[in-house]
């Protein structure tokens, strides 16, 4: 897919701008006066213009007016002139400039909410799930809500941000884990893994385990449990021995004794509720998640979209229903993998609770009959130090309890994706690992040498994870210590060359890179990679300053729009 054009509308329909996209180079510039002027090229729009590309493609709208220095700031006048004046954003995309008759997208978006809000693919209104699966469903039909995201998948091409513009590889959030960019890559190279889904659920599980076994270890370890039961079953024993040596009748004697037997029971019943519920709130959570991701679509609606696809493209095996159930079947699939322990949980919590109201009756009555005795008295600081021990072993108890279960759990969820990674780290996939980045070296070696004289090189290691430790692919380029102009430079080539390698291998891909900030590399390369991208057919779209700008690249077959700050993007302050 590539950029065909970008219009900016009011919501009375008037045309604020109309920019159109071309093959190869499409660049962003200022018209600010390079002499006689105090006025700069900032702040005019240029990065703005590649946000809204962004927004189209399911990005955050805040992103479009949020100052790009300090985050918790907001443009407002900008925000404010988005949402009374209703602008829409219209976004075009065609799968291939050189052939006019090739499919289109039209992607349409406002900043409004509720009601008001457009999210439109190919005029059908999209409810936020429905158009993060429609747009997947552009390059992978099928995959959604499978691992990467549409989002990570595009990640590369859309280099606005301050992480993705520093960084080759680790271009999503500083929140991403090493698992997800393990996935990620395995994908972008064409490294099919089947079992990938299934890890991910586990990684879910083993994820919900872990956090409920750091709730029961938050006061003390399992070790340390262990140690204050064994002292608090000595001190029991020696507060036993100091009560039988007191002369008590016989009937005050076992009224005692069943008062802190119900004590005990009642301490332990209470602490094994409180497990549970715990228990089932962090299921209900995962299963909330997990159920968010069912899809609700109109398939009278898609199905259209769908047979008209079928129509386009040979090869499809799949139906549109097939796809539709297997993905909610996936979602109900997963949810009962959730859910499945919730009846057990509730059965249990029902009975213990019928369990609690008999023994908390029973121990008025035990209470009652011990305080009529005439030996109360002598004992009743016995007593407390019993009760006190009692409850104390019942807490203990009951969370090693539960840490036990936890961790007989992770254990198993542990052994399950051991089972999965002997497949993800034997010497086979290794190998297709390889040769797979055996193939996109031969181009990102090509690029890099003839844009930039040197020879870049993608590899892979496994290591394990700086958070979980668990054993996971890493892939990282060779000669990352650059300066930013030489950072920016390995990032082109590789966005480039993953383009060539994608259509080698037939893997899909948007065949359009967005890139801000490209005063930061030399002229010579610049035009270097003017000169490749046009060659190759590939769009390479970039914001810079005029000043920046090579006296070459200024022209208007590069050019896509000019701005300035007599003209900005919205003409917000001429009223234009």
């Amino acid at each position: 897919m590539y950029l065909k054009s970008l219009t900016i509308t009011r919501g009375d329909g008037t045309e604020i701008r109309n920019i159109q996209f071309h093959a190869g180079l499409n660049l962003i510039i200022d018209e600010t006066p390079t002499t006689g002027s105090t006025e700069t090229g900032n702040n005019v729009g240029k990065t703005t213009v590649l946000k809204l590309i962004d927004f189209c493609l399911d990005g955050s709208a805040k992103e479009v007016y949020l100052d790009q220095e300090n985050k918790r700031n907001e443009y407002k006048v900008v925000k404010d002139f988005l949402i009374e004046n209703k602008v829409l954003v219209v976004l075009t995309l065609k799968e291939d400039l050189f052939n006019q008759d090739s499919r289109e997208i039209c992607i349409e978006r406002n900043f409004l909410s509720r009601k008001a809000k457009i999210q439109r693919i190919d005029n059908q209104d999209k409810t936020d799930k429905e158009f993060e699966a429609a747009l997947t469903d552009i390059l992978f039909p099928g995959h959604y809500p499978n691992k990467p995201s549409f989002r990570q998948i595009i990640a590369h091409n859309i280099r606005i941000n301050d992480l993705s513009i520093q960084n080759t590889l680790k271009n999503l959030d500083r929140y991403t884990r090493d698992d997800e960019y393990e996935a990620l890559y395995l994908f972008l190279f064409g490294c099919g893994f089947k079992q990938g889904s299934l890890k991910q659920e586990l990684y879910t599980q083993i994820n919900i385990e872990e956090k409920f076994k750091k709730r029961l270890e938050s006061e003390q370890t399992k070790s340390a449990y262990e140690v204050s039961l064994a002292l608090l079953e000595s001190e029991i024993k020696a507060l036993d021995i100091k009560k039988n040596t007191l002369r008590l009748n016989p009937n005050f004697e076992i009224d005692l004794d069943n008062l802190n037997k119900v004590k005990f029971q009642i301490n332990q019943i209470s602490s094994e509720i409180g497990r549970l519920r715990l228990r089932k709130e962090l299921i209900l959570e995962a299963k909330s998640e997990v159920q968010s991701k069912r899809s609700s679509i109109d398939l009278q609606q898609l199905k259209q979209i769908y047979q008209q696809a079928t129509s386009l493209v040979t090869g499809i095996q799949k139906t549109f229903d097939d796809l539709y159930h297997f993905h909610n079947q996936m979602v109900e699939s997963r949810m009962r993998f959730l859910e499945k322990d919730l009846p057990k949980i509730e059965a249990q919590t029902y009975k213990l609770n019928n369990d609690l109201n008999q023994l908390l009756a029973e121990e008025s009555r035990l209470s009652e009959v011990i305080t009529q005795g005439d030996s109360f008295g002598e004992i009743e600081k016995l007593i407390k130090e019993l009760n006190d021990r009692h409850h104390q072993k019942g807490e203990c108890e009951s969370i090693l309890r539960q840490i036990n279960k936890v961790d007989k759990r992770l254990e198993t969820l542990n052994g399950q994706l051991a089972e999965i990674d002997k497949e993800l780290f034997s010497d086979e996939f290794a190998l297709t690992i390889k040769n797979q980045l055996n193939k996109f070296n031969q181009h990102f070696s090509l690029v890099s040498q003839e844009l930039y004289g040197e020879k870049y090189a993608l590899k892979s290691d496994l290591k394990p994870s700086s958070k979980t430790g668990k054993k996971l692919y890493e892939f990282t380029a060779f000669n990352t210590n650059f300066s930013s102009g030489k950072k920016q430079g390995e990032i082109s080539c590789f966005d480039i060359a993953y383009t060539l390698f994608a259509d080698e291998e037939n893997i899909p891909c948007m065949h359009f890179l967005l890139n801000d900030k490209k005063e930061l590399m030399h002229d010579n390369q610049l035009l270097r990679i003017a000169r490749f991208v046009n060659s190759r057919g590939i769009q390479f779209v970039a914001s810079i300053l005029k000043d920046k700008l090579p006296e070459n690249l200024n022209q208007n077959n590069y050019v896509v729009i000019r701005l300035s700050q007599d003209d900005k993007l919205f003409r917000i302050e001429n009223n234009k």
